[in-house]
């Protein structure tokens, strides 16, 4: 009950409103001395204790969460007379509090902060030798805002920036002036995809580096470039294939994927998945580790399709083929559920199923292969196949993401958080257990 209460505290209290509940349960004064009051100390000390453990670097970027957490811990490090056979929680307490290193007002950002680059942003063998590393909202990242004429300038941003502060950022690096920002001309953030589809950012949104598709970029323009805005060349025009992955054998490829993936799936922090799904008080600001993860298996998905249709060759495109059936099944092999159902889904598009000559030049062997990797894929009765599968595996195994993201916003909306007014503790129960799973998945070390 108590691990339900701090994974899903958030659907129905704000965690600065949980937290002073807490330090107002906590008897001081007086009554410290009697028995109830002991208990209930104690109690107070094993609530924060898991909480600490369950959030650790979340906390950082919650600066009023963060004085509520060291005045509870200054209470509790008065009474440490009381918790004699409690040494060993007394002894974590202070080392988690010295772990999370929260935040006050008064301080300053170090000078050296690392800056990380966002891999999605620069060229894919800069992103493949990138050591993944989980990223929180104020972490400061490099970043590029392409312009009309397909130049761009490179930003240093916070990961959780409004579109404002990057324009604030951009106009700076162009040398705007005060006057041309105030007016008529003043620069706006558009995304922009490969099909030529521009949305136009609002200033007070956040977070919008992670949220962008795998084929946009941000521009910055005026109002009056806006509609001659077009897709960078190198998205428009036909390239050659990659001429890697003919060479490559397919176990090098699959265990690249497997371990590029379980970087990406290591560092998101759990309670990403509630906040992606549930828009809790936090907002978006701690779900980027997870929208990347998601990225990249749609990502996945599209360069499988791509390489296909790029081959000229009918022969190389059906040995192609085979390869990627082929590193499906060892990704399965693996237990990286996630590059194997992007790879079956890559094959199951529309533009890759009409290559009838393809499939038919492919050995019998493999299409009966990949009829039954279509089975385990299939959503037919709840996904029941896959999920039978990956109830047999035991970790550490990648799972396939999406699917949990869906069993989460079908708890969210098939019942509500609050029910007369008091909380619905079962939804509370079944969404915790379902984020269990993941740090299941993840008990142990991927060799």
């Amino acid at each position: 009950l108590l691990d339900d209460i701090v994974l899903t505290h958030s659907l129905f209290l704000p965690t600065e409103r949980f937290l002073q509940q807490l330090h107002q349960q906590y008897p001081w004064g007086a009554r410290r001395a009697e028995g109830a009051g002991l208990r209930r100390k104690r109690a107070v000390l094993a609530v924060l204790l898991h909480f600490l453990e369950t959030y650790k670097g979340l906390l950082q970027e919650e600066e009023s969460a963060g004085k509520v957490i060291k005045e509870l811990y200054l209470l509790i490090m008065k009474d440490t007379s009381l918790y004699q056979d409690l040494e060993d929680e007394i002894l974590k307490l202070h080392q988690l509090v010295e772990t999370v290193e929260l935040k006050v007002t008064d301080e300053t950002p170090p000078p050296n902060k690392q800056v990380k680059p966002l891999f999605r942003h620069f060229r894919r063998i800069d992103s493949c030798l990138q050591t993944r590393v989980a990223f929180r909202g104020s972490d400061e990242i490099f970043c590029r805002v392409y312009m009309p004429d397909h130049s761009y300038v490179t930003i240093r941003s916070r990961l959780s920036a409004s579109v404002q502060d990057i324009l604030t950022s951009v106009t700076e690096k162009l040398q705007y002036s005060e006057e041309q920002s105030a007016r008529e001309d003043a620069l706006i953030l558009v995304t922009m995809a490969s099909s030529g589809e521009k949305a136009v950012l609002q200033p007070s949104e956040e977070c919008v580096f992670t949220t962008l598709g795998i084929n946009s970029h941000l521009f910055a323009c005026t109002r009056d470039t806006f509609d001659s805005l077009v897709p960078l060349p190198e998205e428009i025009q036909v390239v050659p294939g990659d001429t890697e992955i003919h060479r490559a054998e397919p176990e090098e490829i699959a265990n690249h994927l497997t371990a590029f993936h379980w970087e990406l799936f290591r560092c998101i922090h759990e309670l990403e998945f509630v906040d992606y799904v549930f828009h809790g008080e936090r907002g978006r600001r701690e779900t980027a580790n997870l929208e990347l993860l998601l990225q990249r298996c749609s990502e996945v998905q599209h360069w499988v399709g791509t390489e296909l249709l790029l081959c000229e060759s009918l022969g190389k495109r059906a040995h192609l083929l085979k390869k990627l059936i082929k590193i499906a099944a060892i990704c399965k092999q693996n237990q990286d559920m996630l590059s194997f159902y992007a790879v079956v889904i890559g094959l199951n598009n529309a533009a890759i199923s009409r290559l009838r000559l393809t499939w038919e030049k492919l050995p019998g062997k493999f299409k009966n292969l990949f009829r039954k990797f279509e089975n385990l894929t299939d959503p037919c009765r709840n996904h029941k196949t896959y999920r039978e599968v990956l109830a047999k595996m035991k970790p550490p195994l990648i799972p396939f993401v999406p699917l949990i993201l869906k069993d989460l916003t079908f708890l969210h909306e098939g019942s509500k958080t609050l029910l007369d007014g008091l909380v619905n503790v079962e939804k509370l129960h079944c969404i915790a257990e379902k984020v269990r799973t993941i740090r299941k998945y993840r008990s142990r070390p991927l060799c």
